[in-house]
């Protein structure tokens, strides 16, 4: 069975809710999810040399990663210097409360911090959603268009009632392909 670390931070509980999500599409493969918050990260960083695969998330902050995310990247130094998570799969997400936001940044910077760390990234793998409208339409698959990772948009509303139908959903199929992916990649 593939085993599967989500490391996450967020504010105000729209990026847990989607980290969550993941964390059900990658379950709905079989794999064995682990799910924590950066702070809990930090302190049980072994644990992750345990995962053949680590998904991060963040919410975009100012177009990056929050200062609690970075924290714990910080801290995963001696973990590069030892390259412990070489050939890992690395996949990651980002939550914003525009549709914009600057995600990108937020997913380049993930990308880069995998790349840091020898790991096999994994995208999207759901095409764009097609619309004449920008964006797409909330219950549309990948409504954000985004192929580097998994982009999602909550409104400044309580966690409960957002993001969208399709973000959910988008956010399911992208933990269960990180899944699909660790159990190729991994053999598992």
């Amino acid at each position: 069975m593939a085993k599967i670390a989500i490391v996450y931070h967020s504010g105000y509980g729209h990026t847990k809710k989607v980290a969550d999500l993941v964390a059900e599409g990658a379950k709905s493969s079989g794999a064995e999810v682990s799910v924590y918050d950066a702070e809990t990260a930090i302190v049980k960083i072994d644990e992750l040399d345990n995962a053949d695969a680590i998904i991060f998330g963040s919410p975009t902050y100012m177009g990056g990663v929050s200062a609690k995310f970075k924290e714990f990247c910080d801290a995963t130094s001696k973990k590069w210097f030892t390259q412990a998570w070489k050939n890992k799969i690395a996949a990651g997400f980002t939550n914003s409360g525009s549709l914009s936001g600057d995600k990108q940044g937020t997913l380049q910077y993930l990308v880069t911090f995998a790349m840091q760390h020898g790991m096999v990234w994994v995208g999207q793998g759901e095409p764009p959603a097609s619309s004449t409208e920008h964006g797409g339409k909330p219950e549309q698959i990948n409504r954000m268009g985004s192929q580097t990772g998994l982009m999602t948009q909550s409104d400044n509303a309580a966690p409960e009632i957002t993001p969208s139908k399709g973000d959910i959903e988008t956010a399911k199929l992208f933990g269960k392909r990180v899944a699909e992916t660790t159990v190729k990649w991994s053999g598992k």
